[in-house]
């Protein structure tokens, strides 16, 4: 599978459309953990496309929020985007803001973990430790039950996720903990180089 441009093309367009520190962290998020799943799910020779999907997965939400999933595909064709990669960005808003299914084994695991970096990004932040390291899924499922902790990130869609990948959720949240870990280091260097070249 083909992305049809580069990575460092494709994070100069996501930069482009996305000038919030936040939406470019949890960009870089995803495409680590996607990348952690297409390694530990035997797709690792496709390791590089599935982490660009989820690098670009959001391209259109800084500028067109509205328009979330409609805007990504005129986005992307800009820097010659592959059609399956403008599926693949598609389909995680699947019954939300997109009627594109998740076909592919990659575009079920982004729709399932899409919402979930979120929930333990935030779960993250509540630790002394500020990191994925200390977290155990008993301690997740907890903030998962609370519909007050980062009530906008969706139990349903998470929900929804792991039973399209035939996963029950205590290994959605393993798995996904795990695939956090891998990136967290790597994420907040690169979001260090970013946002400090003022």
């Amino acid at each position: 599978m083909e992305a049809g441009f580069g990575r460092s093309e494709g994070l100069a367009h996501f930069m482009k459309y996305n000038k919030e520190p936040f939406h470019l962290h949890h960009a870089l998020t995803v495409e680590g953990v996607m990348r952690y799943f297409a390694e530990t799910l035997g797709y690792g020779a496709d390791a590089d496309f599935w982490a660009i999907v989820g690098l670009m997965h959001d391209i259109d939400y800084g500028e067109y929020p509205e328009q979330h999933c409609q805007k990504a595909p005129e986005l992307l064709r800009e820097i010659g985007a592959s059609d399956v990669l403008i599926h693949a960005v598609m389909s995680h808003g699947y019954g939300i803001c997109s009627d594109v299914a998740p076909e592919h084994e990659m575009e079920r695991v982004l729709f399932a973990v899409d919402e979930l970096t979120g929930l333990i990004g935030a779960a993250v932040r509540m630790r002394p430790s500020k990191s994925a390291s200390d977290l155990e899924v008993s301690s997740l499922k907890k903030k998962f039950k609370d519909k007050k902790f980062a009530a906008g990130c969706s139990r349903e869609v998470i929900t929804r996720g792991a039973e399209m990948l035939g996963w029950d959720l205590d290994t959605l949240f393993e798995k996904t903990i795990l695939a956090m870990r891998t990136c967290e280091k790597p994420v907040a260097e690169e979001m260090g180089r970013l946002t400090n070249h003022e």
